[in-house]
């Protein structure tokens, strides 16, 4: 494969950093192959300018520091190096988890107090034992471990989650590992072929759905992955990915109003829009239908609530009227206000009054404008299209980065967000500060 898909891409950035080495480079891909080879320091990341043709190696990433705007610089992020979970048993971990399963802060790998270590960077050094980070230098079968900074217990095991490319949350609609069969044994058709199976489901007509190669995924909300099969007498098979463990983060309760198209509404409208009840989404009378709760555990399949598991324009729901299956439900949307909102559904919500203004930085604005200085339509937090970047939810859970909505995650001088316009990766957006004395 291409030496960059190990490499995170994040344009317009550059990060402070005091271990670096400069050189001559024509592109990106020569720039990553001084990374691969440098021998001063670990290489986690690299900066490539294009006006100057210069590549820099960096021994941080942005999980070690701080990074700011530089229209001409691409950053390169090991992406091994980023990540805070293991696969397997973790050999491979280069995470920054420094404590263990207990608490007990971890000891430095290169110190002999309170435990004199059998496995140093000297003896390993492909082993990544930088600092007092969790490791796993001997293949131990339990996870990375290290040793203590208690000395009445030499080491401990760490407690580091395991990477969902390995397993699936939910459906594995976010599932973005590497297996390539089907259950049966048989060979996934790539994405981007149409033999000996011609579809739709392309990298251009779904391109936040992470199809390459012939991986297995779930870009159509189906019970797990899939893939089209190599074989012209099956069209497609489920594959065999197994569940996580450790369940992933909820991210609040869901909403309580409409937002895009309600895929995250978990209200308690039970009524469709032409006055219909629902059916429980358990049942199957008077209409048989899939949408299990059990098999989907986590399009909140409660009750017989009004949900949009399949991507529809809005929620809907099955009736109870025999001779109307489902029919769209009307929820409110949420740019109304919260007194409006409870008054006309008597249901309780929580919805965010809109701001029009930020104070200070901005880092406090939780308003709900989504269009730039320019004029431009800002791209959603948890969307990697048109530009890829690490600024998600997942990674700045108190930074309310909902839909897209201008926010300030990393302290800017003001709120911003990414733009839709693939010519710009981002911009400031359209909101004035507020008077000291406007009535909040």
């Amino acid at each position: 494969g291409d030496i960059l898909d190990d490499y995170l891409r994040t344009d317009g950035v550059w990060i402070l950093t005091r271990n670096k080495q400069f050189y001559k480079a024509n592109n990106e891909k020569e720039c990553a192959e001084k990374c691969e080879a440098e021998r001063n320091f670990t290489c986690r990341a690299f900066l490539f300018t294009r006006k100057k043709l210069q590549c820099l190696t960096l021994a941080e990433n942005t999980k070690m520091t701080v990074m700011f705007t530089s229209t001409d610089a691409v950053l390169y992020e090991k992406r091994i190096y980023l990540l805070q979970c293991k696969r397997g048993i973790g050999k491979d971990y280069r995470g920054t988890e420094a404590k263990t399963r207990r608490g007990i802060p971890c000891q430095k790998w290169t110190e002999k107090i309170p435990h004199k270590p059998n496995y140093t960077p000297e003896k390993h050094p492909n082993e990544g034992l930088e600092e007092n980070y969790c490791r796993n230098p001997d293949e131990d079968e339990s996870g990375p471990w290290c040793y203590t900074t208690d000395p009445t217990m030499r080491f401990d095991y760490c407690d580091i989650p395991e990477c969902e490319d390995q397993c699936m949350q939910c459906n594995g609609e976010d599932y973005h590992g590497e297996v390539s069969r089907t259950e049966s044994g048989l060979e996934c058709q790539r994405w981007d072929a149409q033999e000996p199976h011609m579809h739709g489901f392309t990298l251009k007509h779904y391109p936040e759905k992470d199809l390459k190669m012939n991986y297995c995924r779930n870009p159509d909300g189906e019970r797990r992955p899939w893939c089209f099969t190599t074989s012209p007498n099956k069209r497609w098979e489920y594959c065999n990915i197994p569940r996580c463990s450790t369940r992933s983060p909820v991210s609040g309760l869901g909403s309580q109003c409409l937002s895009g198209k309600g895929e995250d509404y978990r209200g308690r409208i039970a009524i469709t829009e032409s006055g219909n009840a629902c059916q429980p989404w358990n049942t199957q009378f008077p209409h048989k239908h899939g949408w299990i709760p059990d098999r989907y555990p986590c399009k909140g399949l409660e009750e017989n609530y009004c949900r949009n598991p399949d991507g529809e324009k809005k929620p809907w729901c099955y009736t109870i009227n025999g001779s109307v299956r489902w029919e769209y439900c009307t929820i409110p949307p949420c740019d109304r206000t919260e007194q409006g909102i409870a008054g006309m559904n008597n249901v309780p919500v929580h919805v965010p009054l809109t701001e029009e203004c930020y104070r200070g930085k901005g880092q406090s604005y939780r308003g709900t404008t989504s269009i730039t200085a320019s004029g431009k339509t800002c791209q959603a937090w948890d969307s990697m299209f048109p530009h890829r970047h690490i600024k998600t939810p997942d990674r700045f859970p108190d930074a309310d980065l909902r839909d897209n909505y201008c926010r300030n995650p990393d302290g800017d001088s003001s709120p911003w967000c990414f733009t839709t316009d693939p010519s710009t990766t981002w911009e400031y957006c359209n909101l004035r500060r507020c008077d000291d004395h406007t009535q909040e």
